[in-house]
């Protein structure tokens, strides 16, 4: 097997014990871009010579110092992230030349561990509502990989890095770890440090990651204390004590086929397996929660991209200046009901996990769309997103044109560590077709 291939988990486990080095992964990753970037369009910084290079010192220092958690693995940085060796353009007219001075402190945090930066991925121009990446879906290019983290999600699906980061405002982590059948790890906000990042919205975004299996998203939940050191792959929860709720949420009109068919596979599977699985309806109050995010997102936006929009309009794609209109800012009292409408939601969710450990829910409307001028509806994210919870994207089924369709695991806000301990069971019997 192409190193490549290997998952994060799995790559770390054989750099360990010595089975792998560093380079050779660099180099087999950078290999399998150079021959599936011309369709997949991933990347918009590679310096191929200095990754090899920090590789190499990274096979270095494991001989004289004990080796990081992610020691030797590549990964790959949505260019809204800052980062010093590459720019971060934020796929914009208005940054194409920015060279951030220090890196994000995810990235820095990650490096700190022993990851190596591969590049920086392409991204919706700052992560929002500007031009579309360039990246294609990687099992079939007239479809999008989904947004705004495209080339991140694309590029940890088509096995040309470890993990990768994206961010997540309405649904742009989870979403498009749904199309393109991967896992990903949206933390609950304000766990993982934004410091670094433009900002959209301070209320909604936050940072999370992708990878090829749940033991990926906790192996780099490690380097951030979201888990402990010593929480293993053997730490996981006993199916029978789980609590399991199945919520179709109140956006449930706006799911697809293939989204009812992957979240009706998940339940099944799960009760096969014999676990209790019960329907749960959110109270009516939630019902009001898209309209709060979309509010927040906005108007936020709007105290955000001011200056942007101010001093910067002849270079602010138009969707961007609509969408954050200054205007927005007149109301601030419809952004305090938003506010109220959260914080009343948050307390009832609360209520309701009193009851489940975790709720199963869905990840998308369906299969990835066709084209690429948009990147999809973030209907079955957004609310998830201003409740502050941690989500955790989990492949389930196919679509009618073959792509994959996923569900998401939710747990109360500060849950994360018992997250991940509850994939490790739930996962392998949703994902039942690897």
């Amino acid at each position: 097997m192409e190193p490549c291939m290997m998952s994060a988990a799995e790559a770390a486990r054989a750099i360990g014990e010595g089975r792998l080095s560093a380079e050779t992964l660099m180099r087999s990753c950078l290999a399998r871009i150079d021959a599936r970037d011309a369709v997949v369009k991933a990347w918009l910084a590679i310096d191929r010579e200095r990754a090899i290079q920090a590789a190499r010192e990274a096979d270095k220092r494991r001989l004289y110092a004990a080796p990081g958690v992610l020691s030797g693995l590549p990964f790959g940085v949505k260019d809204m992230i800052d980062t010093v060796d590459l720019p971060t353009t934020h796929n914009s007219l208005v940054y194409q030349d920015h060279r951030p001075a220090r890196d994000a402190a995810c990235v820095a945090r990650v490096k700190h561990a022993g990851a190596v930066l591969l590049g920086k991925t392409d991204t919706v121009e700052f992560a929002s509502f500007g031009r579309a990446a360039a990246t294609t879906h990687p099992l079939n290019p007239a479809h999008t990989p989904g947004g705004s983290s495209s080339g991140s999600a694309a590029a940890v699906a088509d096995h040309q890095v470890c993990f990768a980061f994206g961010t997540q405002t309405g649904g742009s982590l989870i979403r498009p770890a749904s199309f393109n059948g991967i896992y990903a790890l949206k933390p609950t906000w304000g766990r993982v440090s934004v410091e670094g990042m433009k900002l959209l919205s301070a209320s909604l975004d936050t940072i999370g990651w992708y990878g090829r299996g749940v033991e990926d998203l906790a192996l780099v939940a490690r380097a951030f204390r979201l888990v402990p050191h010593d929480d293993g792959e053997a730490v996981s929860m006993p199916l029978a004590d789980l609590r399991i709720g199945l919520c179709r949420s109140p956006q449930w009109s706006a799911i697809e086929p293939a989204g009812v068919a992957a979240l009706e596979a998940a339940a099944e599977r799960l009760r096969a397996a014999g676990a209790k699985v019960d329907d749960v309806t959110l109270p009516a109050s939630f019902d009001e929660m898209s309209a709060a995010q979309e509010t927040v997102m906005e108007t936020e936006g709007a105290v955000a991209f001011l200056d942007f929009v101010e001093r910067e309009t002849h270079r602010m794609n138009a969707s961007i200046l609509e969408r954050v209109d200054p205007k927005k800012l007149d109301s601030p009292e419809t952004l305090l009901r938003a506010y109220r409408t959260a914080e009343r939601c948050r307390a009832e969710l609360d209520t309701v996990f009193a009851d489940y450990d975790v709720l199963v829910t869905p990840a998308s409307r369906g299969e990835a769309p066709e084209g690429l001028a948009s990147t999809g509806d973030a209907v079955f994210n957004s609310m998830w997103t201003l409740l502050h919870v941690p989500c955790l994207a989990v492949p389930c089924t196919r679509g009618p044109h073959g792509l994959p369709v996923g569900v998401q695991l939710v747990g109360p806000q500060m849950s994360d560590a018992r997250l991940l301990r509850i994939a490790r069971t739930l996962a392998p019997l949703i994902d039942a077709q690897g």
